[in-house]
């Protein structure tokens, strides 16, 4: 995971997501299990599904820690998954890959709260 986490900070896109200090606060209040709860719903939402009308358009890009840490993963929409992760696109993610992205993002979330 430490890899990929690697290659993505080489991005000029990537790289620029930071959490900042209310992130952190926000996710000091409610707790790693609750953010990673809900990673776990908003990938299993917006992002799983075979089909996503708005795919591209369905996470912002800020207003929640997590949001912010899928455009730094490229966990944030279908093309971006294809693109860094090789998840093909039209087909639903199965629980496997929900997984490996829900701990992509928690793990880079961990990352920049020990920053």
């Amino acid at each position: 995971m430490d890899d990929i986490l690697e290659r993505l900070a080489k991005s000029d896109f990537r790289r620029k997501f930071k959490l900042k200090d209310k992130d952190k606060l926000y996710i000091e209040q409610k707790g790693l299990e609750t953010i990673k709860r809900h990673a776990q719903d908003f990938i299993s939402k917006r992002i799983a599904p075979a089909e996503i009308s708005n795919d591209g358009k369905q996470t912002p890009m800020k207003g929640h820690p997590v949001f912010i840490a899928q455009h730094a993963t490229a966990t944030c929409c279908r093309k971006c998954i294809n693109k860094w992760h090789k998840f093909d696109c039209g087909r639903e993610l199965t629980f496997e890959e929900q997984d490996y992205l829900v701990n992509l993002i928690m793990r880079w979330i961990e990352k920049q709260i020990e920053m």
